[in-house]
């Protein structure tokens, strides 16, 4: 999987043909859209609702809203959501779905750059599956 299979995008703009599987990542649904725009919907994928509130209401900066929305990748059940985006990403390309306007402070980014570095998305040469392996023994 390269990293041109995972891609962002806001959802409020136009679906295109080299979108691949869409993939809506926020916890609720965004108004006036309908549900034929998403093929997926993973909601465990968003910030938690009291992290993105003390964000929105600027209780708390960018710098500290990161490792936080980074530490809720963790929970189990975003670990599942994860995985999914995954599989469909070895299936082919996926674009990552969020209502936020500035991609720069989203965590649609924070997500794909957190995919993109997780050891399943990561390509495995020869080389380092052969040194994973255990040694063999020589009989004597």
């Amino acid at each position: 999987m390269s990293a041109a299979n995972i891609g962002t995008k806001r959802i409020y703009a136009p679906a295109a043909p080299d979108d691949g599987h869409r993939v809506l990542i926020m916890r609720l649904w965004p108004r006036g859209i309908r549900k034929e725009r998403v093929d997926a919907w993973l909601k465990e994928l968003g910030p938690v609702p009291a992290l993105l509130r003390e964000f929105l209401d600027e209780h708390i900066t960018w710098a500290q809203y990161v490792p936080r929305y980074l530490a809720g990748l963790e929970r189990p059940e975003a670990q599942a959501a994860i995985a999914e985006v995954l599989r469909r990403a070895r299936e082919g390309r996926v674009t990552l779905l969020c209502g936020c306007a500035d991609e720069t402070r989203c965590h649609r980014s924070l997500l794909r750059a957190y995919l993109l570095d997780s050891p399943s998305a990561r390509p495995r040469s020869p080389r380092a599956r052969a040194a994973r392996r255990p040694a063999r023994r020589r009989r004597a």
